[in-house]
């Protein structure tokens, strides 16, 4: 199928690459030439402000796309159907789907100046898809799904092809143990606390952990290994490897035998990548050396990685990534709510909107991660559930790809988490029945 445009930037290009793969199965081919476009036999879509022939499918184009640099836009929503949308124009679509796409897509409005929230990150808060409340639907998947059928009832021997829904699940080991293999003085420090507060059972618990009578209650990595292959399941897991302990990064040192052998076992049996550090977040040559740390422990290459906290900006930490050699990343998502940050449920290539081009880092957005649920929306476990069930019938509905967040700690019989293993486990037998 052909895109006819007056102007083919690399911002076009780049969606309709998106839209026509996720729509036909290859990338719409752009052409500038309306002769060209006036005489070819078949499918076709004009995006431009005039019409050029009568077997076209047309959509009025904006501004957006044939723009250079980043400024504010005039966005206003509105609902052609069940879903909202904005770039309002006419002809044969309500919208200009491929200049709405693009901002989500792109992240356009990380770009301009914004509010942080407490960790430095872009708070969800500022996006059009938490104020508009959509925040919570794959809205492009939907949007193409529209655009499909609208093609095909003007194209009715249009051939379209459909994605196959997949799910995804992903580990962050933040904290492999919560009391074992931890250096002297940390155990000491924590004894001595859980003494001062009075939490004896904390003290006994802690004590019958180091001397082997019970399992570190963050110890859930069996149980998961068991329900992987129970479900025949494929994860990824995510390790911190930060050299030394600080405020946000609590995990055991990667120089200890117990967490080296807990990552090669992993590497040896699933996929594995780098879970960048909060220090690293601040400083590239401490970003580079884990990376390698990583990678000599497992004995192979990393290609993928998630930011910890989910903290990232645009475009600096992508393209620490990649200057690294990481393939794909899997931070796009919010660390203080769930849902689809880019609006979409499918992997997409990020586009670095201050140098104007597509880059080879291939982005595998999420939707949930169970401490979201937990410490920033106080959800129950019951709640959770439902949550989840949502996102899986949303993400089921349109064959996309439904990546969640756990941690080992969350599944394991630590007090505080009683009854998220359960309510994980259940999940995953919803998925897939």
């Amino acid at each position: 199928m052909i895109v006819f445009s007056h102007t083919i930037t690399p911002r076009l290009q780049y969606i309709l690459d998106f839209i026509g793969n996720e729509t036909i199965g290859s990338a719409f081919q752009a052409v500038d030439d309306a002769e060209i476009f006036r005489q070819y036999p078949g499918p076709k879509i004009n995006y431009s402000k005039k019409s050029i022939a009568e077997s076209e499918f047309r959509i009025q184009n904006s501004e957006l796309l044939f723009q250079k640099g980043i400024r504010e836009q005039a966005i206003d929503c509105f609902q052609p159907g069940d879903y909202k949308a904005f770039f309002k124009t006419e002809g044969d679509f309500p919208f200009d789907i491929f200049a709405a796409s693009f901002y989500l897509l792109s992240r356009y409005e990380e770009y301009l100046p914004h509010k942080k929230d407490i960790y430095g990150r872009f708070a969800h808060e500022n996006s059009l898809t938490f104020k508009e409340n959509f925040l919570h639907l794959p809205i492009i998947n939907i949007w193409i799904e529209e655009f499909r059928r609208s093609l095909q009832v003007k194209f009715p021997h249009l051939i379209t092809t459909h994605s196959t829904f997949t799910f995804l699940p992903t580990y962050d080991i933040d904290e492999a143990f919560a009391y074992r293999h931890k250096q002297w003085w940390r155990t000491t420090g924590g004894l001595l606390r859980s003494a001062v507060r009075g939490q004896w059972s904390m003290v006994a618990e802690r004590l019958k952990t180091l001397i082997r009578i019970k399992k570190d209650p963050y110890d859930s990595f069996d149980w998961m290994d068991r329900l992987h292959g129970q479900f025949d399941l494929r994860p990824i897991y995510f390790f911190l490897v930060a050299k030394k302990k600080g405020k946000y990064d609590k995990n055991i040192s990667p120089s200890k035998r117990s967490m080296q052998r807990l990552i090669r076992e992993h590497s040896d049996s699933y996929s594995i990548g780098i879970h960048p550090s909060w220090q690293s977040g601040d400083d590239p040559e401490k970003l580079k050396l884990e990376f390698l740390k990583l990678g000599h422990i497992a004995g192979k290459q990393i290609s993928a990685s998630r930011q910890h906290f989910i903290r990232f900006t645009l475009p600096q930490t992508y393209r620490s990534l990649i200057d690294l050699g990481i393939e794909s990343d899997f931070s796009m998502g919010y660390g203080s709510i769930n849902g689809f940050r880019a609006s979409v449920a499918s992997p997409f290539f990020w586009y670095d909107l201050e140098k104007e081009e597509q880059t080879k880092l291939l982005l595998y957005p999420f939707c949930f991660m169970e401490a979201n649920s937990f410490y920033e929306q106080k959800l129950s476990t019951h709640q959770t559930f439902e949550e989840l069930k949502h996102y899986f019938e949303i993400v089921r509905s349109i064959n996309g790809t439904l990546i969640t967040i756990w941690h080992n700690s969350f599944l394991g019989t630590a007090r505080q988490f009683e009854g998220w293993r359960a309510t994980y486990e259940k999940f995953i037998s919803l998925v897939k029945s």
